[in-house]
């Protein structure tokens, strides 16, 4: 083995879990670890874990960590030699690797070249066509514009795949069922493209029905020495974003040809690889048949480190060692041999990964803003979280809504599976909503149970899943924490409570819990609370230092209030928020109700979360039909279309690309016509736009 010295100081150009992640392998190293960030990340965990921090920009990503030469300068500033991109941002950016060379600085990871080739499909899958590896049919040409695309559809066939042709992670993938439906989605994932990867080039693929995806990890150094690491299977995913992923792949497990079919296809990745003397850690990609697994397609080599890379790092053994990929991408750019053969790489147990989103799953998956109130992150044995949360946290709409990741080994699939459950029931997280409920039912759903997965699962399950709703009980609960004085200041005169000289009075109360309005009575009774719902009472009060009971059992909910007065509730992995409305509130509702008529369509179009502006598609005055598109706003890289209620003549705000709006805020109003009382949908999130990869 050769061994090169290390460096001295490593800049993590990341943010979130993965720069977390890196820095604690750098210092693991000895290595001075230099963090980044935004000022919407000033009080992120990275900031708080790195030797140094230095700002670089506001809160956009491309004004601060898709800035080049924002990361150069804070190169020069902390001294730093060498530069770990992570995953995301620029980690795939063949000018960011070309301006680390010009200005003497080491890229922690491929050459500009194998980037270059690899982190274009198009390129690539015609370059490992050459080399022997099988490709999906379809059409890859650099330049096609959209009429050159719209022809040559009808000769791949639908239903097809949409693919931008550079960056990854699902954003800017769209399925095409019909011509009909391919201009919209040509346009939608050009800007996707451009916006993200600033390449809007496209290809077409046909798509394979029910695929399973399976990825292998290659690692590879600087003399000629390349091995994988096994394969992880990501069939689960939701608009090809993943969600679990796991290792080694249960399709393999369970096949009679398991081990040859791994040989081979780990033979595959590791000639694709070879074929760009690829340095550093990599991930290809496959689709693999379900029905015929030793037929299989690549897809894209990603040249960094891949979100699920820690299921492989829980799983393989070097001589019964573990090993961590992100010391050996720092140990390879450093010049250090691999010590190790593919003849000594072992699989051992199995292990899961469930990725922790601040989104909404109940409500199509709506990204959720806040702050962390409380936390809770799981522990026990063979139990591995990655993450960027804290208390305190803003989280932002600037950024991927992935917060964090569990990780759980086992010696078995079922035993993995059984762990990550448990880890994910203990996880508390108060001040966003997340999708912890979400992944529960997921995994224990009977065909992932039995490893029956492929990458339409989620999309089939999902309108038989069944969200846990608030019960009354717990709306009491929230009530009385609700009305809970604030600060030092206690007394009558503080308590908006129907306190009264005589006889107490209870005072109505407006919840807003799911997005619907909930009315209760609310009475004090002594430190307690007696709350009527619909007729029926229950009695809150003491069952212990810091313990609630509702008419006398006690709650097992983990609690928090936040700012604007909503109360958090969270319980083994389901959580909620319950928003107390004020009057005004209440009343503009009842009053916007009457005036367009009972079961009448809202003509009022609402943003339903913070965002930016990225597409205003009509004017004002303008004559418009149910269901057209109004603007388009993106939150945590995922876009959003806002459509017109129902026919007639749009009033558009005073908003245009680029403009930020808040939750609610007014979009456009629409005076409608022949409204139908039974189509209420104001707004439809696009198919598409996902996370970091």
């Amino acid at each position: 083995m050769v061994t090169n010295k290390l460096f001295d100081t490593v800049l993590v150009a990341n943010r979130g879990e993965i720069a977390v992640r890196v820095i604690r392998s750098l210092k693991t190293l000895g290595i001075r670890s230099v963090a980044v960030y935004s000022d919407a990340d000033a009080g992120a965990l990275h900031v708080a874990e790195a030797d140094v921090a230095v700002r670089i920009g506001p809160g956009a990503a491309t004004e601060s960590y898709l800035s080049i030469p924002a990361i150069l300068q804070a190169c020069r500033r902390s001294g730093a030699q060498a530069v770990h991109p992570g995953y995301g941002f620029l980690a795939e950016n063949v000018d960011f690797a070309r301006a680390l060379e010009d200005a003497g600085l080491t890229f922690i990871g491929p050459d500009a070249y194998s980037i270059n080739l690899m982190g274009d499909k198009i390129r690539s899958k015609n370059h490992v066509s050459s080399h022997g590896v099988p490709v999906v049919p379809g059409i890859a040409k650099a330049g096609l514009d959209n009429g050159e695309l719209t022809a040559a559809a009808a000769e791949v066939g639908f239903p097809l795949l949409i693919k931008p042709s550079a960056g990854g992670g699902g954003k800017g993938m769209f399925v095409v069922e019909s011509a009909t439906e391919l201009p919209e989605a040509l346009a939608s994932a050009r800007r996707t493209a451009a916006s993200a990867f600033g390449d809007d080039t496209l290809f077409l693929e046909r798509l394979v029905r029910n695929p399973r995806h399976i990825e292998v990890q290659v690692l590879a150094d600087k003399h000629g020495n390349t091995v994988h690491l096994g394969e992880r299977e990501c069939s689960l995913q939701r608009r090809h974003q993943k969600v679990i992923e796991e290792a080694p792949a249960p399709l393999l497990e369970n096949h009679a040809e398991g081990e040859r079919i791994r040989a081979e296809i780990g033979a595959a990745a590791v000639a694709a690889a070879e074929s760009v003397d690829y340095v550093g850690a990599g991930t290809v990609e496959f689709l693999v048949s379900d029905e015929k697994p030793d037929e299989f397609f690549f897809m894209e080599m990603n040249t960094r480190l891949q979100v699920e890379h820690p299921v492989t790092e829980e799983v393989v053994r070097i001589n019964g060692r573990r090993i961590d990929l992100a010391q050996w991408q720092v140990r390879i750019a450093a010049g250090e041999q691999l010590d190790f053969t593919q003849d000594e790489v072992q699989l051992h147990g199995h292990a899961t990964e469930a990725r922790v989103y601040a989104e909404d799953p109940a409500h199509d998956f709506m990204p959720s803003i806040g702050t962390v109130l409380a936390l809770t992150e799981a522990t026990g044995q063979h139990i591995r979280v990655d993450s960027s949360l804290r208390e305190g946290l803003e989280v932002s709409s600037f950024y991927d809504p992935m917060v964090s990741k569990v990780i759980a080994w086992g010696t078995d699939r079922a035993d993995s599976l059984a762990r990550l459950d448990a880890a994910l029931a203990s996880t508390v997280i108060l001040g966003v909503l997340t999708n912890i409920e979400y992944l529960r039912l997921l995994i224990t759903d009977t065909d992932v149970a039995a490893g029956h997965l492929d990458t339409n699962l989620i999309g089939r399950k999902m309108p038989d899943m069944a969200f846990r709703a608030l019960s009354d009980e717990e709306l009491t609960l929230a009530a009385h924490l609700s009305r809970e004085p604030v600060g030092a200041m206690d007394g009558p005169w503080q308590r908006a409570d129907g306190w009264r000289l005589g006889a107490h009075a209870g005072t109505t109360l407006e919840f807003e819990v799911d997005q619907q309005i909930r009315s209760l009575t609310h009475l004090r009774a002594g430190s307690g609370s007696v709350i009527t719902i619909e007729g029926t009472e229950f009695l809150v009060e003491a069952a212990g230092p810091g313990r609630l009971s509702v008419n006398g059992l006690a709650h097992r909910l983990s609690t928090a209030r936040s700012a604007d007065g909503t109360i958090w509730l969270s319980h083994d992995g389901w959580s909620a928020g319950v928003r107390p409305l004020d009057r005004t509130e209440v009343l503009t509702r009842e009053l916007a109700a009457l005036d367009r008529g009972a079961g009448a369509l809202s003509p009022e179009v609402r943003s339903p979360m913070p965002g930016t502006v990225i597409a205003v598609k009509v004017h004002d005055g303008e004559q418009v039909a149910a269901g057209q598109i109004l603007a388009t706003i993106e939150a945590m890289k995922m876009e959003h279309q806002m459509l017109s209620p129902g026919d007639g003549v749009v009033t558009m705000s005073h908003l245009k690309a680029g403009d930020l709006v808040k939750a609610n805020q007014l979009i456009a109003t629409v005076q409608i016509e022949d409204a139908d009382p039974g189509n209420t949908d104001t707004d439809v999130p696009l198919t598409d736009l996902e996370h970091s990869a």
